[in-house]
């Protein structure tokens, strides 16, 4: 071992905030998500483009509405991975407005650490809980939610989506 310069540490799997130059990949892993889930109609599919997401992507990270949006890239080794975006929901509730986990890197408990994250952000600014929504089909979100301790709250909105209609349900955990 050379001791001349000292070793190189990095996380196996981190959880960090989001830089500029993870735009790119940010976009890249909205669409594949998007569809490896099934839950969307193919004409949306057909129009999600990567760019433009990344675009988005870039400039909520690099020009956040308000100091309580944040965005989160998830990484495994030096790869990023996922990816999460905060806003508020209401004065005292975070909503995590998207949460994106490569494909080829699901089951290995990314989204965990990425909604772990959003509620330790959360609650060290005084929130009192976090939301977010699942398209109703969408069984493997819902599960994960409910499993993380997010309930359904009744609320529902409808969405156009490749003109098809898709209803989003909202969940919510309240911290203690």
């Amino acid at each position: 071992m050379n001791m001349t310069q000292p070793p190189r540490f990095s996380a196996d799997v981190s959880v960090r905030p989001s830089l500029p130059d993870d735009a790119t990949r940010l976009g890249e892993i909205q669409v594949e998500a998007w569809q490896a889930s099934g839950v969307l109609p193919q004409a949306a599919l057909a129009q999600a483009d990567a760019q433009s997401f990344a675009q988005a992507w870039h400039a909520a990270i690099t020009n956040p509405p308000s100091a309580k949006h944040r965005m989160l890239t998830a990484c495994e080794g030096p790869t990023i991975v996922g990816f999460a975006a905060l806003a508020p929901a209401t004065e005292d509730t975070g909503e995590i407005v998207v949460l994106e986990v490569d494909p080829d890197h699901m089951n290995k408990g990314h989204a965990s650490r990425l909604l772990a994250a959003c509620t330790d952000i959360l609650q060290s600014t005084g929130a009192a809980g976090v939301q977010a929504w699942a398209i109703s089909t969408d069984r493997d979100r819902i599960d994960f939610y409910t499993s993380a301790g997010l309930a359904p709250i009744g609320v529902r909105r409808k969405l156009d989506i490749g003109g098809q209609e898709l209803v989003e349900e909202a969940y919510r955990a309240l911290f203690d």
